[in-house]
């Protein structure tokens, strides 16, 4: 039986379409302080509530006072929002002639774990959003990946089946919750790799 036609491709966000570097964040939110940003990484990572943060059951000024009492910094809220987002790369790992080729055949989703600070300033950041009419959002859904409910999230405002779409992640985890579903999955390690994988799964370009 043939493979179905391919109709939608879902793209996770950080590794794959913008760089992130946490260091740079951590770094913002060590100055001042008695840990290193490696220790403040840890200690974000490992706090109890980094899980609602990341599915939107916290807001960012309870997430600022929640964080500034963990580790004793008096950074003000919006000096915070900017540390924050130091994380994201701004130069895009992939310039505009390859999304736009795609966005011209298939529909085009964001499928990421992330805040609502770092959706905030992405989407008011990157001009390259405005080619991905479908954009899920752990923070807005309420669930992360490899969290299921996610990806048919995606899938259902894409309007199509599973075996309709591939999805693209930098964590292998990831892509292959996409195919336990029914998608396709691939591992993002370069545009060039992602062009030559996506073109062996059958996607078209002009």
């Amino acid at each position: 039986m043939p493979a179905a036609k391919l109709r939608a491709i879902l793209f996770d966000i950080g590794g794959v379409l913008i760089r992130v570097d946490v260091a740079r964040a951590m770094s913002g939110l060590a100055e001042g302080l008695a840990l290193s940003p490696e220790e403040v990484w840890s200690v974000l990572q490992k706090d109890p509530r980094w899980k609602d943060w990341q599915e939107g059951r916290i807001s960012p000024r309870d997430w600022h006072l929640h964080v500034s009492k963990r580790l004793g910094s008096n950074l003000p809220f919006e000096r915070f929002v900017e540390v924050w987002n130091r994380a994201l790369d701004p130069t895009p790992i992939h310039d505009n002639g390859l999304l736009e080729q795609l966005a011209k055949r298939y529909r085009l989703a964001v499928l990421s774990n992330t805040d609502p600070l770092h959706v905030a300033h992405m989407e008011g950041t990157f001009p390259f959003f405005g080619l991905f009419p479908v954009r899920i959002y752990s923070c807005q859904v309420g669930a992360s990946k490899p969290n299921p409910l996610l990806y048919k999230e995606a899938l259902e405002a894409c309007k199509v089946r599973a075996q309709e779409a591939v999805y693209v992640d930098d964590v292998a985890e990831y892509a292959q919750a996409a195919e336990r579903l029914g998608m396709r999955g691939t591992v993002f390690q370069s545009p060039q790799q992602l062009y030559a994988e996506l073109r062996t799964l059958g996607v078209e370009f002009k």
